[in-house]
């Protein structure tokens, strides 16, 4: 017993690690504690389910292996490529190797984790506030995130807490969930708002087709039209500050990142649709490639000519590897055979076997909604593939998770 509470304390601070690393801004180092988790924990034995989802992400990345041994490629962005396109793999292989069914509180882990990033996060901001005496929405961001969606999920597990059989004091819960949503509120993150929308939504259990859900989703989008209407007839201004300037990001959020045309010599419509330009030249050039570029995509080490530079987070770039967009992104390395598969990624959350079980048929919600917000994410911030992210490691615990839940109920010797 002794030697495994020493080892779910050791796999406890790697899971905070690999959780917590992406948030210091540096891939090379994410990489790095990826990578030696993984070979440190690997498992004997892995589930269909794990593998179907790992199997996706290196069907996507062998193509695009493939696909680059007939172009001509530079070694750095070669290899630069592969770590990108191996994220994915590694954040689902240790999300899943981390979850042991020896943990006597796993989800309590993730919380506690979410918890203690949020933290970092208000600390953060204080400084950045104290010290450069920011007083603009976008330079407080800056410093302090644009995002998190990790701790979305400990906010809706903790939300949740008695379908989940989550294992916590009153007095933490409140503490939790208000240091939670205060960091989520503070990042002034849309997709954060609508990934904590649509998890609740899932929990509750309305995107199961009724009568009831179909009432409260429709009463749901007709008061978002109306929200949405208000805030396009209050005509927020661009280069507002505070919350205004928050206003304008989501009166322009319905055509951002799907416009047919940006004019480039117009520096707001470029700015502000600047998603939709990298899309729409990704959208040319790779079919100047012919049918196999279309079908398999421009392989590792390819890039989009932005036709002029652009600065993007730390430095003027003209020639990109990767776009904002998860698909097209997919779609220039491993073409529409990719993106097919990245779509099948999404679908397999939506695959479960019926439940009386509290626990497991909330992790199947909660899977259901994930499946729901990628669609998103991938479309407006690259998904699991996302640098600063660490989506796929709780996506990965939360699978081992479900399993070691369903094991128990068959052996209730086991601890789940």
């Amino acid at each position: 017993m002794g030697l495994k509470v020493k080892k779910e304390v050791i796999y406890g601070i790697l899971f905070f690690a690999c959780v917590g690393v992406p948030y210091l801004g540096s891939y090379e180092l994410t990489f790095g504690v990826w990578s030696l988790t993984t070979l440190l924990t690997v498992r004997n034995k892995y589930s269909l389910t794990i593998l179907q989802q790992v199997g996706c992400f290196a069907s996507i990345f062998l193509i695009a292996l493939c696909i680059s041994f007939f172009h001509e490629v530079k070694t750095y962005e070669y290899i630069r490529d592969i770590t990108y396109m191996v994220k994915p793999i590694l954040g689902l292989l240790i999300g899943y190797q981390l979850c042991k069914d020896y943990m006597k509180n796993p989800l309590g882990l993730v919380v506690n984790t979410g918890i203690l990033i949020a933290i970092a996060h208000l600390l953060v901001m204080v400084f950045s506030i104290m010290m450069y005496r920011i007083t603009d929405m976008h330079k407080l961001r800056e410093y302090s995130g644009y995002f998190s969606d990790y701790e979305v999920y400990a906010l809706i597990i903790l939300l949740f807490r008695k379908e989940f059989n989550l294992n916590i004091s009153g007095k933490k819960y409140q503490i939790g969930v208000l240091l939670l949503s205060v960091s989520i509120a503070l990042y002034l993150a849309r997709t954060n708002f609508i990934q904590l929308g649509i998890f609740y939504l899932a929990l509750k259990g309305y995107f199961r087709i009724n009568k009831r859900s179909v009432i409260i989703i429709s009463t749901l989008v007709f008061v978002l039209g109306a929200s949405y209407a208000a805030i396009y007839s209050y005509n927020p201004k661009r280069g507002s500050k505070g919350f205004e300037a928050f206003l304008y990001k989501i009166k322009i959020a319905p055509t951002e990142p799907f416009k047919t045309k940006v004019r480039a010599d117009d520096w707001k419509d470029f700015h502000d649709n600047y998603r939709s330009y990298e899309t729409i030249l990704t959208l040319r050039q790779v079919p100047q490639g012919g049918v196999s570029a279309v079908l398999f995509g421009e392989g590792m080490g390819s890039s989009i000519d932005l036709k002029r530079k652009v600065w993007l987070q730390t430095s003027l770039m003209r020639y990109i590897p990767f776009l904002h967009n998860g698909f097209m992104t997919v779609f220039l390395k491993s073409g529409l055979i990719g993106d097919i598969i990245l779509i099948i990624s999404i679908l397999l959350f939506f695959r479960h076997k019926k439940t009386d079980d509290s626990r497991v048929k909330h992790l199947n919600y909660l899977m259901t909604g994930t499946g729901l917000f990628l669609v998103m994410s991938y479309w407006v911030f690259m998904g699991l593939y996302f640098v600063p992210d660490s989506k796929s490691v709780i996506i990965g615990f939360l699978i081992r998770y479900r399993e070691n839940v369903i094991a128990s109920l068959k052996n209730p010797k086991l601890i789940s």
